[in-house]
């Protein structure tokens, strides 16, 4: 009886209780790794509990409470050669690994992403979101992960999941051809597609990611200056009324603040000037008009004759020869812009003068 009520007193009791928000991992600590026979395991939700045997990953608890005993420790059953039950302790490293959602983790482009805009040409683009991740195979976290250390936060994970984000942002991004000024519309479907691509490459870590956001999409300042400047020429409309206005406005205030002196007046009278002379010719002035534009440059042409080129020449040129028999349909002619020489009869541009029949010969005169 008094070996029994010692023997209960003495009873190990294994469990964790997490007062962080960013530790993954937490090993159990105890002196020379010795755990009783029968000692009671606490996983609590959100929780797992991976016992190591000698550097050999043994078993995996989910939350509940268990005794440790052979028969729901199969596989540390095998490794200690366990033919019976006994009550001698036994050694193993017992990491629990914290199985809850870790988010609001943040990743970024920490350069520009290089692409082509369909309106806007070459454009360098960054952008910034988060992401939260969860241990799916604690097993594998360990072996993959955490190796011998004591302990494990999400600052030592992210870096490494937020290059993979990025890398598959930057790729999804420049092959997406989505143009820059839609992407605020599609980055639920930019992010959908990045979870997709990233899911194997992180499970094979023991890790899931069930969610991502993608919360900007920028361009550089400079750009953005320019993008602001063109959308206020939009919204202004005709620069030439809007101009027109102005001066209007800025008459008005002259006459109603006469303390400005000569140098307002002299400004004021040079508005009217040219408010004068744009308005005599309609309500609010006529645009100036668009000069005609330069004629098209006039198209010359060579000629092959017995192993000989002559030229250039216009097409009034070649038309008078045409009159005089000494340029034919088969007549080999060259004009730059042509890949090589080409009878005049197959060009379209020369086939007309051969079609154009002289005029019927004159009457005979009369016999006197």
């Amino acid at each position: 009886m008094i070996w029994d009520m010692l023997k209960g007193e003495f009873i190990d009791v294994i469990d964790w209780t997490d007062d962080t928000r960013d530790t993954m991992v937490w090993r159990f600590q105890r002196h020379g790794n010795a755990i009783k026979y029968g000692a009671k395991l606490t996983v609590r939700e959100g929780q797992a509990a991976v016992f190591v045997h000698e550097g050999q990953l043994a078993d995996v608890f989910r939350p509940g409470l268990y005794m440790l005993e052979t028969n729901n420790m199969p596989v540390m059953t095998t490794l200690q050669h366990w033919d019976h039950l006994f009550n001698s302790p036994f050694k193993a490293e017992v990491y629990f690994v914290s199985t809850r959602r870790f988010q609001n983790l943040k990743w970024g482009t920490r350069n520009p992403i290089m692409l082509r805009d369909p309106e806007f040409g070459p454009v360098r683009l960054r952008s910034f979101g988060t992401y939260g991740i969860r241990v799916s195979d604690p097993g594998l976290f360990l072996r993959e992960i955490v190796g011998t250390d004591g302990e494990v936060t999400t600052d030592e994970v992210q870096f490494q999941i937020r290059n993979v984000i990025v890398a598959r942002f930057s790729n999804a991004l420049a092959s997406s051809g989505i143009p820059v000024l839609d992407l605020a519309a599609n980055t639920d479907q930019l992010a959908d597609y990045l979870r997709t691509r990233i899911a194997p490459e992180i499970a094979a870590f023991g890790i899931e990611m069930p969610e991502l956001f993608v919360e900007n999409v920028s361009l550089p300042e400079a750009v953005e200056q320019a993008l602001d400047r063109r959308t206020a020429m939009g919204v202004v409309g005709d620069l030439t009324k809007y101009a027109q206005y102005q001066a209007a406005e800025a008459m008005r205030a002259a006459a109603e603040n006469p303390g400005g002196g000569a140098m307002g007046a002299a400004i004021g009278a040079g508005m009217g000037v040219a408010m004068g002379s744009q308005m005599a010719s309609g309500p609010w002035g006529q645009a100036p008009a668009t000069p005609p534009p330069p004629p098209a440059p006039e198209v010359v042409w060579h000629i092959a004759e017995n192993g000989q080129t002559t030229g250039p020449f216009s097409r009034a040129d070649l038309g008078r020869m045409t009159a005089e028999g000494r340029f034919t349909r088969g007549t080999l002619v060259w004009s730059p812009g042509m890949e090589g020489w080409t009878a005049a009869g197959e060009v379209a541009a020369l086939a007309q003068l051969f079609t154009i029949a002289p005029p019927p010969p004159p009457p005979p005169a009369p016999k006197g």
